[in-house]
Parts: C-alpha cells; structure tokens; sequence
C-alpha cells in the first residue's frame, strides 16, 4: 500500500493530586454538560468516539464517553478513563526535561547543537548543525527539514522499527528552506534531535526521564512513553481510522511507534493530562525563572496553520496533539485552573478542516455554554 498523507503530529503550544470526581459540570455555574458536548461531537460522521472531561481547580467536575471504539458503532462505548495518545502534547513534556536540565547547569538554550551532539555532524544527519542552537530546535527556527512527511515514511508503515537517527537522517535528504532561527517553521525533527540530547546528557532514555521528573513526582500513573515496539495503548481504548489512497478507511490504532518519541509518543487519559498541565502552569516542575527563559525565544507560529481563532470562547487556549485516526486537545485558562481535556478517534483525516471546528464546538458547550 503507498503512503497516504501523512498528518504532522501538530500542537498548538500555550505558555505558561490526580484530579478526583466531584459534582457534575452542569451543577457548576458556567460549566455545561461534558457528556451532552461529546454525544453531538461524536454524531459527527467525521468521528468514530470521544472521551473527555471537565476540571475546576485540579479536580474533576464531570465526564463522559460517546460513540464507540470501532467503526460503525462497533466494540461498544470508550471507557472515559481509557487512554489515548497525546501526539504533541509530548512536546511540552520534552521542554520541561530539558529546562529542568538548563535549571541543572547541563546545558543553556545557546549551546549549538554540533556541540552537545556531535554525531549529527560526524554523519551528516543535520545541515549547519554548528549554528543552530537549543533555543531555536525547541521553537520551531532551526529550519532542518521535517522528516514526518509522505515523501519520507508511509504513516501505514506499522511494522518497521525506526531508530530515531534513521528519522532524522531522512530529513537531510530534503533541502533546508530557511536560515537558522529566521522564522517558525514546524518540524518533528527538532524534538527528536532534543530527545537525543536528553538521553545525551542524562545516561538515560527520553522515557524513563518522563517517569523521573514529571509521571512519577505528579503521580501520573497511567501515563507513559511506550519503549518497546510495537508499544501501542494499553487497555480497553478507541481506535481510529485513516482513508488509504482509495477513499478507503483503514484501522491505525497500531500507529507506529517510532513516529512518536520526544515529538508525540506519550499515551496518557483526560486526568493525568489535567494534573499536568495543572502542575505547569504553577511551579511544580518549571520554576517562574526557568519558564520565562523558555518563553523568552518563542515566536508566533505560522499564520497559514489555523485561519481562525482556535481558542475556545475567546478565554481558553489550547495544546493538541494529532496524527493518523486520532486528535487530542486540551483546552485550558491561563492559569490552568479550568480545563476541558478531549480526545477523538476518527473515520477521516485528522487534517479534516472540519475537526478543528467540531471539537472546539464542543469545548464551548462545556467551557461557556451560555455565551
């Protein structure tokens, strides 16, 4: 089968106890109904279940699941606990290990890449690699090309085993577009190349970082970074689906593994998701100092990728995490203290305009259903 477009694991990126069930959302003024919000969301012919629900101060104030794990109303209802993959949102995960590390004195966002990993150079896997620096790989300003394209890998390959050397040695086959640091521009490359800087530095792999300083101190524990091939979700979940080259739609849930990693492999559920973003956005794993050093280089990302204000009533911002059958958001106040986490299978492309749309319908229904 050829490769059918492949979706970038795309997030859109805000800066800056495990949640326990309280009264229902709808009981809380301003609040709406999380599982009136995820059955018109699922009605949609464009998804196949959701998942999701609703915090109020780090405790969750409702829930709900609707549609079903397999097409066509197939395997019954998703467990609202179930885990799902957060593609992206790994992201913020990876900016908090390597800050914790700049807090450690073992790197500054300054420090050039040929410098922390002189392989790159010595086996030509990224151009100009003397002059791109921490700071720009992290925000999306080196210019190294990304290698999630399908040009490059078949996102209905899930069964070869990539290194993340073999990942990023495709991306200098593609020519670079850009200056180092002159302007955003998207690529998983970046964090694969950051996660190869933290395995680097620490002796340990990016995963068992994840565990030691952000699931384990939070509590997360049904969130994980998988290491094994093939990984996958564990326990009862929903499956997404992706259209081939004929329109035809064909089950991802065995997402290959290798295309997550440090840019979007951690798998996770609507609590523990909440509980750190909860903890990020106060001081628990980045101080105030070590967030505004991390802020301080980012830029606006590409104006081409959302046309529209995707923020939720106006108030709440989002991160997300999307690729083949699957899309997850989390949408969140400033400060973290409201937040409605969903997450979506799906029975098209997860570039479908419509999704965007949808989703952010529903978080509205929940998050303002008044306005």
């Amino acid at each position: 089968m050829k490769s059918a477009k492949v979706a970038g694991l795309a997030c859109a990126v805000l800066m800056l106890g495990l949640a326990t069930p309280t009264a229902a959302a709808a009981d809380r003024p301003g609040l709406g109904d999380v599982q009136r919000a995820l059955s018109e969301l699922a009605a949609s012919p464009e998804v196949v279940g959701a998942i999701g629900a609703v915090y109020v101060d780090g405790e969750q104030a409702g829930q709900g699941s609707a549609g079903s794990r397999l097409l066509d109303g197939k395997g019954g209802r998703i467990p609202a606990d179930a885990r799902f993959r957060v593609g992206s949102q790994t992201k913020s995960m990876t900016q908090v290990v390597l800050m914790q590390l700049v807090g450690e004195g073992r790197l500054a966002l300054d420090d050039k890449l040929s410098d922390l990993l002189p392989a790159v150079v010595e086996k030509d896997l990224v151009e100009r690699a003397d002059e791109i620096t921490v700071e720009q790989l992290v925000h999306h300003t080196s210019g190294i090309p990304n290698w999630y394209t399908p040009e490059l890998v078949d996102g209905f390959d899930f069964t070869t085993n990539y290194s993340p050397t073999d990942l990023i040695a495709k991306s200098r086959t593609v020519p670079r577009s850009q200056e180092p640091g002159e302007k955003f521009s998207y690529s998983n490359t970046n964090y694969y190349l950051l996660g190869l800087i933290i395995e680097d530095l620490t002796g340990e792999t990016v995963s068992a970082e994840f565990e030691r300083r952000i699931f384990g101190p939070l509590g997360l524990d049904d969130t994980y970074l998988p290491v094994r091939f093939p990984g996958g979700i564990k326990g009862p979940h929903g499956h997404g689906y992706f259209p081939d080259e004929n329109g035809e739609l064909v089950d991802v849930d065995r997402l290959n593994m290798s295309y997550g990693y440090a840019a979007g492999g951690v798998i996770s559920t609507a609590d523990d998701l909440a509980a750190y973003h909860h903890a990020l956005a106060g001081e628990e794993l980045l101080s105030k100092e070590l967030k505004d050093a991390l802020n301080a280089g980012r830029v606006p990302g590409d104006p081409g990728q959302e046309p529209s204000d995707p923020r939720a009533c106006g108030t709440y911002g989002l991160m997300k995490g999307s690729s083949y059958g699957f899309n997850a958001v989390t949408y969140k106040s400033q400060d973290a203290g409201v937040q409605f986490v969903v997450s979506t299978t799906l029975a098209t492309s997860n570039q479908d305009p419509a999704l965007n749309q949808l989703i952010k319908k529903a978080a509205e229904a929940v998050l303002c259903p008044d306005e």
